[in-house]
C-alpha cells in the first residue's frame, strides 16, 4: 500500500535527517526529492505545486532552521501538510437516527467495485447496529442483480430486487415501501454503471437522486487508475453532486496519486477505502493515519482496532494469564493463528507497523509455513492440543499423515511451541515487573 511513495519520501528525508543544523540548500534538496516522488506517484500537478509551496514556505522559517532538531521539525511539517491535503480529519457518514430511514446512493463506473463496496458498507453498518437493506438498481449491467444477491447472502443483509424491471426509480420506491414494513433504517442503493460516463447514465442517476433525496452520494472509484479516478470524481460531482468518495483496491495501490489528489481537486472527502477481497476489508479513511503510513511511521491505532475487532477482551485477558502461568496450549495457538487470518492480509498488517512499510513484502513471509502449522494443529485431537506432552512417536506419525506434512515438521512445531511458551512467560514478567525485565534483558545480553 503506497510502498513506492513511502520509499521515495523516506529517501528524501536523508537530506536533512540526523543533522544538528540544516541549510536552505538541504531543504531545497529534500523538497525537490519529495516533489519528484509525488509526481511519480501520479499526484495531480496542481496539488504537487500547492503542497511544495506550502512546505517550503514553512520549512524555511526560523523555527525549523534554528530548532534543536531541525530534521524532525521538517518531517512534522511534511506530515501536517500531507494530512491537510488528504482531508484533515476523518469524515463520518451523515445518516439519520435509527428510527428514520437513511439513504445512500453508490455511484461509479463498471469495474470500479461499486457492487462489492455496497455489500462491504452494508456489513460495516450492520456491525455498528444499523439495519441495512441493499437495493438492486443497476438494471443495465448483466448479472449485477445476481451479484448483489450473492454478496447480500455473504454478509447476511437483505437485498431488494425486481427481476425484469426497467425503471430504477420505480424499484427504489418499491424498496422504500418494503423497508418501512420491515423496520429497515439504512438503504444502500447500487446504481447503474457504464464503461464510461455518458448522458443516459447521468440522467438516470439524476432522476434517482431527485426521487430518493439521499443522505450520502458516494462515488466508488478504482485507486489503481490514479488521475483518471480524480477526473471521474470531478465529473460526477459537477453533474450529480457527491458527499464523498470510496477508493477500492487501496491495498494494491503502491503510488497513491488518487488518494493525495482527490480532496484538493474535488473538495470531497475520502470516506472509505477497500483493502482486500473479503467483506471485512473495508476501512474508514483517516487522513492522519494514512499520512503516517506514507512517511513510514506506521499506523498502530488501526492495527489495534483490527485486533480488537476479532479478539474478545475477556479472551485476551485469559490468554495473558495463561502466558504468565505457562498454561498456554496448542489449542490457544490454533485460535490465535485463526484470529490473525481474520485481521486481513499480512502485508496490510506489516504496513501498519512503524518502519516496516516497504521493507518486508508478503512474498518474504513463508505463508505456506503458516498454513502448514494450522494444518498440523487441526490434525491433532482436542486432547492432544490440550496437553502436548502426550504426543509421542505414533501420534506424531498420525498427525503428519493427517496434515499432509512430515513427522520432522510435526516435531519442529512442538519444539517451537515449547520455546514460545518459555518466551511468553518471560515477556509477561517483563511487562509486569521492571526489575525482572532488566534481569532478563541482562541475561539475554550475555548470551
Amino acid at each position: 500500500m503506497l510502498d513506492k511513495l513511502t520509499q521515495k519520501i523516506s529517501d528524501a528525508f536523508r537530506f536533512i535527517s540526523g543533522k544538528s543544523s540544516i541549510t536552505e540548500k538541504n531543504i531545497d534538496d529534500a523538497v525537490e526529492a519529495i516533489k519528484m516522488a509525488l509526481l511519480e506517484a501520479d499526484v495531480n500537478l496542481r496539488v504537487v505545486r500547492r503542497f511544495i509551496n506550502a512546505t517550503v514556505e514553512e520549512a524555511k522559517g526560523e523555527r525549523v532552521l534554528r530548532s534543536v532538531d531541525p530534521g524532525q521539525q521538517f518531517i512534522k511539517i511534511v506530515h501536517d501538510k500531507l494530512v491537510a491535503f488528504l482531508g484533515d480529519t476523518r469524515q463520518e457518514l451523515r445518516l439519520k437516527g435509527p428510527d428514520t430511514i437513511s439513504c445512500i446512493l453508490m455511484l461509479g463506473l463498471q469495474g470500479s467495485g461499486k457492487t462489492t463496496s455496497s455489500a462491504k458498507l452494508a456489513l460495516r453498518l450492520k456491525k455498528e447496529g444499523r439495519k441495512p437493506l441493499l437495493v438492486a438498481c443497476d438494471l443495465v449491467r448483466p448479472a449485477a442483480i445476481e451479484q448483489l444477491v450473492i454478496l447480500g447472502k455473504q454478509v447476511n443483509v437483505p437485498v431488494y430486487k425486481h427481476d425484469g424491471a426497467k425503471d430504477s426509480v420505480a424499484v427504489y420506491k418499491e424498496a422504500l415501501a418494503w423497508a418501512r414494513q420491515n423496520l429497515i433504517n439504512t438503504m444502500i442503493i447500487d446504481t447503474t454503471g457504464r464503461l464510461q460516463i455518458d448522458e443516459p447514465m447521468m440522467q438516470e442517476l439524476s432522476r434517482l437522486k431527485d426521487a430518493s433525496n439521499p443522505d450520502e452520494l458516494l462515488l466508488v472509484a478504482d485507486s489503481m487508475t490514479g488521475q483518471s479516478a480524480v477526473d471521474i470524481a470531478k465529473v460526477f460531482d459537477e453533474r450529480i453532486g457527491l458527499s464523498g468518495v470510496v477508493l477500492t483496491k487501496f491495498d494494491s495501490d503502491t503510488r497513491g496519486g488518487a488518494a493525495l489528489s482527490l480532496k484538493t481537486i474535488t473538495g470531497k472527502p475520502l470516506k472509505f477505502v477497500g483493502t482486500g477481497e473479503k467483506p471485512e476489508d473495508f476501512e474508514p479513511f483517516h487522513p492522519d493515519r494514512i499520512a503516517g503510513r506514507i512517511l513510514g511511521m506506521g499506523d498502530v491505532v488501526s492495527l489495534v482496532e483490527k485486533a480488537q475487532a476479532v479478539i474478545d477482551q475477556k479472551e485476551a485477558e485469559e490468554l495473558a494469564n495463561k502466558m504468565e502461568k505457562e498454561t498456554f496450549t496448542l489449542e490457544d495457538w490454533l485460535s490465535q493463528l485463526r484470529s490473525v487470518k481474520k485481521m486481513g492480509s499480512l502485508q496490510s498488517m506489516l504496513d501498519m507497523i512503524p518502519g516496516m512499510a516497504g521493507q518486508i513484502s508478503e512474498d518474504d513471509i513463508n505463508k505456506e509455513d503458516l498454513k502448514g502449522q494450522e494444518a498440523i494443529l487441526s490434525s491433532m485431537t482436542k486432547k492432544e492440543r490440550a496437553n502436548h506432552l502426550i504426543i509421542g512417536p505414533s501420534r506424531r506419525t498420525r498427525i503428519a499423515r493427517g496434515s499432509g506434512t512430515s513427522v520432522a515438521e510435526v516435531a519442529r512445531l512442538l519444539k517451537k511451541f515449547e520455546k514460545m511458551r518459555v518466551m511468553m512467560k518471560k515477556m509477561s514478567k517483563m511487562s509486569r515487573n521492571p526489575a525482572a525485565a532488566q534481569s532478563i534483558m541482562a541475561r539475554m545480553g550475555k548470551r
